[in-house]
């Protein structure tokens, strides 16, 4: 049970351990950085903190150990989830190799595949990034349009475009969604591949987001080659790959998410002090409500991980498609309630102001929690079709 996870009291201590005596030195400046908003913190610096993980046996815990994980429970990633967050742990690079794409290759994936890219996610010298959504396919990943045409010899050459591709430009390989039958409609037709970067046919274009960064990224296929033995399942498979690999993304990973959450709070909380906005009743009733919301969300994460415990090979159950709606509103609920608590301060923008900086950080990126990784309209969609087994919302042009 997920919440043993309280019980696991050495193991606690051992991760806390660890990471107080390693994350000093030339890691201390990561502390508390590289998460959502601030991924382009020390991008090379963070890859050499991956195989400071990996060297102390702390990557892969859900793998199988026959896949060179540990085969941890539930419960016990939960712990080092909570204690990472806790110690302020650096946002991780290696995250979408080791916690999407590695799952879903122990999943679905070949032997072949998995000897020849697993090795490289757990010792973190290999980095991936996700190849879904694109400029008419966001929240409707079904209608994808980037297109693989198969060549004489089995290899694939793909040509489209996919956008908000975070951590492109710092990375290896790219797990692709495109289309092989040009016929099918829908979820039909479509394949997943494996494509490294660093070759001729692919471009990659960093977009600058309206608080300065630009982790996200377009990353352009222009006959660009995907291996033969690259294909994860058979091809016009990609579908059921590509919602494998999603059900994975809401795991063990929403506990440290939520150690997050609760330092931005903190940070509002401690700002609301520091100016006298804890003082206005109104103000104090929705820190009230955040810190509610707060635990609720933990409570439910709990709920929805209880019956994943079977390392890697365990999906959420359903009760994980409330989640991202959840939290997504709760955080962007949080961003504005930071800029209320500032007041006219929140619109001063002075770099030498930390404590200012980060708040405002909030704000911006959580603007977009609620329309990246499926907007509000379409989490309400599956969680009534899926969750619920409500009929389908028409679909069509009027």
């Amino acid at each position: 049970m997920v919440n043993d996870a309280l019980s696991h009291a050495p193991l606690r201590a051992e991760v806390a351990a660890w990471l107080d005596e390693h994350l000093t030195g030339k890691f201390a400046c990561l502390r508390f950085r590289g998460g959502p908003g601030d991924e382009e913190a020390w991008p090379a610096l963070r890859k050499e903190w991956e195989r400071e993980l990996a060297a102390g046996g702390w990557t892969a815990l859900g793998w199988p150990q026959a896949c060179g994980g540990r085969g941890f429970s539930v419960a016990q990633q939960v712990v080092f989830a909570e204690e990472y967050a806790r110690a302020g742990g650096p946002g991780r690079m290696g995250h979408i190799g080791e916690g999407l794409l590695g799952p879903t290759l122990i999943a679905c994936g070949s032997e072949d595949q998995r000897r020849r890219f697993l090795p490289g996610i757990l010792a973190g010298t290999q980095f991936w990034c996700q190849g879904y959504s694109e400029p008419g396919a966001g929240s409707d990943l079904a209608n994808v349009r980037t297109r693989a045409v198969r060549e004489a010899d089995g290899s694939w050459r793909i040509s489209g475009q996919k956008v908000w591709t975070s951590l492109a430009l710092d990375s290896d390989w790219i797990f692709v969604l495109a289309r092989t039958d040009m016929e099918a409609q829908g979820n039909r037709g479509l394949s997943f591949f494996l494509m490294p970067l660093e070759q001729p046919g692919v471009e990659i274009r960093p977009i600058r987001q309206m608080n300065g960064g630009s982790e996200f990224n377009e990353v352009f296929f222009d006959g660009a080659r995907a291996a033969a033995a690259d294909v994860v399942g058979e091809p016009s498979d990609g579908w059921r790959v590509a919602m494998t690999l999603l059900g994975f993304e809401r795991g063990i990973s929403t506990l440290g998410q939520q150690m997050q959450f609760a330092r931005e709070l903190a940070w509002v909380i401690e700002a609301a002090r520091r100016n006298g906005a804890a003082h206005e009743p109104v103000i104090r009733q929705r820190l009230a409500q955040a810190w509610s919301g707060l635990r609720i969300m933990r409570h439910n994460a709990l709920r929805m991980l209880s019956g994943a415990d079977a390392g890697a090979q365990g999906a959420p159950r359903r009760e994980a498609l409330v989640y991202k709606y959840y939290w997504s509103n709760w955080h962007r609920e949080l961003g504005q309630l930071a800029m209320d608590v500032l007041g006219a301060q929140a619109n001063i923008v002075e770099a030498d102001d930390e404590k200012r900086t980060r708040l405002q950080q909030v704000f911006l990126f959580s603007r977009a929690d609620t329309i990246y990784a499926g907007t509000n309209e379409i989490q309400l969609n599956l969680m009534a079709e899926r969750g619920l087994g409500m009929p389908k919302e028409p679909r069509g042009t009027l």
